[in-house]
């Protein structure tokens, strides 16, 4: 299983979304793939303005301010289908 976290440097939010999904990394196993919007063009048009944004099998399920509820319920969907 595998987040993607599209983020930005001297992005407040981007830090805390990066600690919740650490903190939930020793809950339930998920790589994390982090990247940075300035490196990318593409991810810079696309997530610019949602920063920070996590995405799961391709589909953003969160952006902004990041709740943990959300991210858990998703992948525990995806363990116990």
């Amino acid at each position: 299983m595998e987040l993607t976290l599209y983020t930005r440097k001297h992005c407040p939010l981007c830090e805390e979304a990066k600690e919740l999904l650490h903190l939930l990394q020793k809950e339930i196993p998920f790589r994390l793939v982090e990247r940075d919007i300035e490196k990318n063009d593409g991810w810079m048009e696309r997530y610019g303005l949602m920063i920070p944004v996590v995405e799961f099998e391709g589909e953003v399920i969160q952006y902004g301010r990041i709740h943990e509820f959300a991210i858990r319920q998703r992948l525990h969907e995806k363990i116990d289908p």
